[in-house]
């Protein structure tokens, strides 16, 4: 696995409820997946305008949990797991009652993507650089939803079958 030393601040916007919550994180690119131009720019992991890479979801997972006090990307735990590890977790902590009325009104409009949650379980998010990334190591980006992302896994399946 290949990490880039570029600072890759990201957008995520979800459209819940006539209401759009952008939120743009700095994180890591972890891999380049997909160019419509040229494969060899996949090959070499070349990163220009408009290809598709992995990044890391960390600090959406992060920002998601504390914004609606909602778990995501856990994996199913049994009962006797879930208690002998008492981690801090942001969702099973005690919160002030202004606060938790304030969760429980977001969590109407928690509403995910599946193929978003099964990125979030593996750890990693398909994103589109949409900036030029140049000498200064940095790229700006947005994180794939939708009918994009539906277009896009179905590119990289037929790639990958080939």
């Amino acid at each position: 696995m290949c990490t880039m030393k570029v600072a890759f601040t990201y957008m995520f916007m979800m459209e819940c409820c006539l209401v759009l919550v952008a939120v743009t994180r700095k994180c890591r690119i972890l891999d380049v997946v997909y160019n419509a131009s040229n494969n060899e720019l996949v090959r070499t992991k070349t990163l220009v305008k408009n290809c598709v890479v992995q990044i890391d979801s960390m600090p959406f997972k992060q920002w998601y949990e504390t914004h609606y006090g909602l778990p995501l990307g856990h994996k199913k735990r049994g009962a006797k797991e879930a208690e002998s590890s008492p981690e801090e977790d942001p969702t099973t902590k005690k919160h002030s009652n202004h606060l938790q009325r304030k969760l429980d009104s977001r969590k109407s409009e928690s509403k995910i993507d599946s193929h978003l949650e099964e990125q979030f379980n593996t750890g990693r998010l398909y994103a589109c650089i949409s900036s030029r990334p140049g000498q200064s190591g940095r790229c700006d980006g947005y994180i794939l939803e939708g009918k994009e992302l539906e277009f896009y896994l179905r590119k990289l399946r037929s790639k990958k079958g080939k």
